[in-house]
């Protein structure tokens, strides 16, 4: 299988790209970093490292960390995979109970190296972060500088649909079409792929279900029925709908939600509740199987506002934007509205499926919680 037989034409929000650019030629084109949600405490039996790393996959930065610190693999850990294609910084734990610490600026390659270096009293987890920082450089722009700075100025006010990224889906999206193998017993996957297999599927469905909105140019719009949502914290609004609320929605400081597919009655209601059982019943393989898998139903939300979001052209056809997003939300959903990227190919699709961006957190965590009133 090469090519997913699902189709990932997702609807524009804002009329489409404006322009085509080179995306990663080099990797200092691709620049993250990740937020971490606290601060580490300075001790513990836990090595809490930054390491920055290029070309490098994540899982493969843990198992030499491992060797390096003279612990089992198992005691290494960190809250998500990060694409190797450009210049990734991310946190990583060591469980190292009674033993002494290493010299850890020893430890590093021409590929990786440590930043920084402390002690902390508990293990990375996946998902726990806060969000990632991004420094992108487009390449090789075409398209008027005016229409460009045009969109630029109405992706940092009125946002971008939060779609979950095509290296959620591997390599040409087969990931979507390996999940309805593994859910008819087609397919027997190892522990590692079905979680990826499973994320594939499930975000899938949610981009399908924006998709038809931002189609009709609803999903900035109150529906009877919808569920709104905060993207920072990640909890909902069940109740108190009124016209205070809407005017945030409208605003941006509050999101409308469609579902992360998985068993139990969804929150929405009315229209919404309908529209989605509707799109959701075309699909009945993939919502059969998350439910068999003993997923929840989530939800998570539709409007995606990148904060600190500024812009540099470095000569007349290169830019360099910079922005900081959530943890479960991807930097190619914002430059889709800006750019058709032209990404150098990627010959090796286990490559692709190790790239996955398992920032937006493992499944069953990456959903929004309920809150009963507005905050």
């Amino acid at each position: 299988m090469t090519q997913s037989s699902f189709s990932f034409d997702w609807a524009y929000a804002w009329g489409g790209p404006v322009g085509e650019c080179r995306f990663k030629s080099q990797s200092a084109d691709f620049i993250v970093e990740e937020i971490l949600p606290f601060e580490p405490s300075g001790e513990g039996e836990h090595a809490c490292l930054l390491i920055e790393k290029e070309g490098e996959n994540t899982d493969w930065i843990a198992g030499q960390l491992a060797r390096f610190a003279g612990v089992k693999r198992s005691a290494v850990s960190y809250a998500g995979r990060k694409d190797r294609h450009g210049i990734t910084r991310q946190w990583f734990t060591a469980w190292m109970p009674g033993k002494e610490h290493p010299d850890w600026s020893a430890f590093g390659g021409e590929t990786f190296k440590v930043l920084q270096a402390t002690k902390h009293g508990k293990k990375l987890r996946t998902g726990a972060l806060k969000g990632n920082q991004f420094i992108v450089t487009l390449r090789d722009l075409t398209g008027e500088r005016a229409e460009v700075d045009a969109r630029l100025k109405e992706i940092a006010e009125k946002g971008v649909p939060n779609y979950y990224g095509e290296q959620r889906f591997g390599h040409q999206g087969v990931n979507v079409d390996r999940a309805i193998g593994m859910f008819t017993g087609e397919l027997r996957a190892r522990k590692n792929k079905r979680s990826i297999y499973l994320s594939a599927a499930r975000s899938w469905l949610y981009n399908r279900i924006l998709s038809e909105r931002v189609q009709d140019g609803s999903w900035l719009t109150y529906q009877q029925g919808d569920v709104p949502g905060f993207q920072d914290s990640g909890s909902l609004i069940l109740r108190d709908h009124d016209e205070e609320l809407r005017a945030r929605i409208e605003s941006g400081a509050v999101s409308l939600t469609v579902p992360l597919w998985g068993k139990g009655e969804l929150l929405s209601g009315e229209v919404v509740q309908e529209r989605e059982s509707a799109i959701a019943a075309e699909y009945p393989e993939l919502c059969q199987g998350l439910e068999a898998e003993g997923l929840k139903q989530e939800r998570k939300a539709v409007r995606l506002i990148p904060a600190d979001f500024n812009s540099q052209w470095l000569d007349d056809s290169t830019l360099q934007l910079t922005f900081t997003l959530p943890k479960g939300c991807f930097a190619t959903a914002v430059l889709r509205e800006l750019m058709l990227c032209r990404e150098e190919s990627r010959q090796e699709e286990g490559r692709q499926e190790e790239s996955l961006d398992k920032t937006d957190n493992e499944m069953g965590v990456e959903g929004m919680a309920v809150e009963n009133s507005a905050q």
